[in-house]
Formats: structure tokens, sequence, C-alpha cells
């Protein structure tokens, strides 16, 4: 993975991916990551994976490593009430083209999506499946949105008790799916999403 991005030359490389996609409830987080020329030759990102592959104590670590060397890191999230309104891919394409905007990137950067290319993005880049688990600065982006989210999702923990969401980030576990059944949808569900409309 640091290989794939060694390979792009010596310039500036951005990476951006996203989390909570296939969620029931809370937003989808996208993060885009500016790493410099030689930032991967510092060793501060060799334990660099996928952020769904790693521990949460070692995500957390990874997460504050990453904001420590990247010349910038934004974050953008979309409310599961938006996504009710425009669709999850609509959203997660939204989420990923904000975030990169947000970014001031300096001329010749690279350019690297997880997944799709972005319509809305004006800017070259180039998506890459998998790419989480091929490009460096993909894996520091997962690992950005997915901690990020993961506070999010604490938080929405406090706001509506009994769903769980500290513990499963609003993913369709059995846990979460009796908590529905039992309490009904809350606020922070997407209503759109074929179990929460089968359950309100």
């Amino acid at each position: 993975m640091l290989d794939h991005d060694r390979g792009l030359g010596p310039r500036h490389v951005v990476g951006a991916d996203e989390a909570g996609r296939g969620a029931l409830a809370g937003p989808i987080v996208a993060a885009a990551v500016l790493l410099r020329p030689g930032a991967l030759d510092t060793g501060c990102l060799d334990r660099l994976d996928d952020s769904k592959r790693l521990r949460p104590a070692v995500r957390d670590a990874l997460a504050l490593e990453i904001r420590a060397v990247a010349d910038a890191v934004s974050v953008v999230a979309i409310a599961a009430a938006a996504i009710d309104e425009i669709g999850i891919q609509a959203a997660n394409l939204t989420a990923l083209s904000r975030a990169l905007d947000a970014l001031e990137t300096p001329a010749g950067a690279a350019l690297l999506v997880d997944g799709f290319a972005l319509p809305m993005q004006a800017r070259p880049h180039r998506p890459l499946v998998k790419g989480d688990a091929t490009s460096a600065a993909i894996a520091a982006a997962s690992i950005i949105a997915k901690t990020t989210r993961d506070a999010i999702m604490a938080r929405l923990d406090a706001d509506a008790p009994g769903y769980g969401f500290a513990d499963h980030a609003g993913y369709g576990t059995a846990v979460h799916r009796a908590a529905i059944a039992a309490l009904g949808p809350c606020a922070a569900h997407r209503h759109s999403f074929a179990p929460i409309s089968r359950a309100a």
C-alpha cells in the first residue's frame, strides 16, 4: 500500500474514503487526507490498513498519527435525514466530493478516491476499487472517516439510549435490529432504508 502511493512519484497525494454507507442509522462520513512527498517514509504510517481490519485502539492511535503527519485533513458528514432525501449513493458521492473540495491541493497532486468516480468533482481524480487496501492515502482517509463516525455514533448513543449505537455504530446487527423492533426507529435512523421503513 505504501509502495502504491510511492509509485505515483514525488508529488502530493490525496486519498478520500467514506464510513457508514451500509449502516441503518447515523450519518455517512467522508474524509480526505493530503500527504506531502516523503510523508510515507516517516515510519508513522507503516501500520496503515483498511480501517475495518484494525482494532479500535489501533485505529484511534493511527488517526492521531495521520493528523500529525498529514498536510491537511477534511471531514464531511451527511446526516440520516439528508440521506433519506437524496439517497445513499448520492450522499456518498456528495460527501466524498465535498471532502476533496475542502482541501487546498497543490498543483500536480494525485487525487485518489475509494470505489467510484465522482461526477460532481471537477478536478481529475482516480477511483480505486478496494482502494483502502491498496493506497496508503485512501487507507488514511478510511481511518479518519471511521474514527470520526464512531465518535458521532457514541454521541448519538447518549442522545438516543437503548439502541446501542456506541457498540455497533448503527449497523444492522442482531442486537440493533432487536432494539428497533422493541423501541421503533428514532430520528437518527435512515427511514428510507427497508429495515427501518418496515419497522416504522
